[in-house]
């Protein structure tokens, strides 16, 4: 769970932030701060992960703010004043965004703070105390948390791709090739033009055939050099 605060003077600047972290998995809010001392207070008395920081505030500027912390926390700037964009950096902020700002430019300023390698993020299962990484899918105008260790394989639709899991069927608006990006190389291999396949859940390889759990993939001729080097 990524734990967050608001900090700015503006209601309905509150209101747009927690507005777009409700469509998203895993965020949760801590507390609404109105100006920095609030944010002083909360920072000292809760856990934060991220800080969502106006700069142009009463009392004690944005940037002084940041001044005052005493251990590193990952701050998104939201602001009107583009000028103050290098200054910024130069204090270590994840990103900076120019309001008003668009819901897909909040997202890539999110996972840009939080996750590493973009869009992907590290969480403890506290059942097993092991380390999952998780992904950020956009699915029928939603953005989906999936843990990339339940993805079986993936398959090329069209304009579309099929991300098929254990239990469940994601299709997303997005070519195979850019997901084969944001994912673990070692991990998942590309064994037909529309299809790729995740290392761990190939239950066997027969001729041109990958069983995949209940699922036949089929293996591409131009793909086959894949299929040589897993074998070895």
């Amino acid at each position: 769970m990524i734990k967050y605060i608001i900090v700015d003077d503006e209601h309905i600047a509150h209101d747009i932030i927690k507005g777009y972290c409700d469509m998203l998995p895993n965020m949760q809010l801590v507390k609404n701060c109105y100006d920095a001392f609030e944010a002083i207070f909360c920072l000292n008395e809760q856990h934060v992960d991220l800080v969502f920081l106006d700069l142009n505030m009463p009392k004690l500027k944005g940037f002084e703010f940041l001044k005052t912390l005493q251990k590193p926390l990952k701050i998104i700037v939201t602001t009107a004043y583009k000028e103050y964009a290098l200054e910024g950096y130069e204090l270590n902020i994840a990103d900076y965004l120019l309001k008003p700002y668009s819901f897909e430019r909040f997202i890539k300023a999110v996972n840009k703070a939080m996750y590493i390698p973009e869009q992907k993020i590290v969480s403890v299962d506290p059942s097993s105390n092991t380390i999952k990484s998780s992904i950020f899918l956009r699915s029928n105008k939603k953005y989906v948390q999936v843990v990339i260790d339940e993805i079986q394989y993936i398959e090329a639709a069209g304009n579309y791709t099929q991300v098929i899991l254990s239990n469940e069927k994601i299709s997303i608006r997005e070519k195979i090739s850019s997901l084969l990006l944001k994912l673990d190389s070692t991990a998942f291999i590309q064994v037909h033009k529309s299809f790729a396949v995740a290392i761990k859940h190939v239950k066997s390889i027969e001729g041109n055939r990958i069983t995949m759990g209940k699922d036949i993939v089929p293996i591409g001729k131009s793909f086959k050099l894949n299929i040589n080097q897993l074998l070895k």
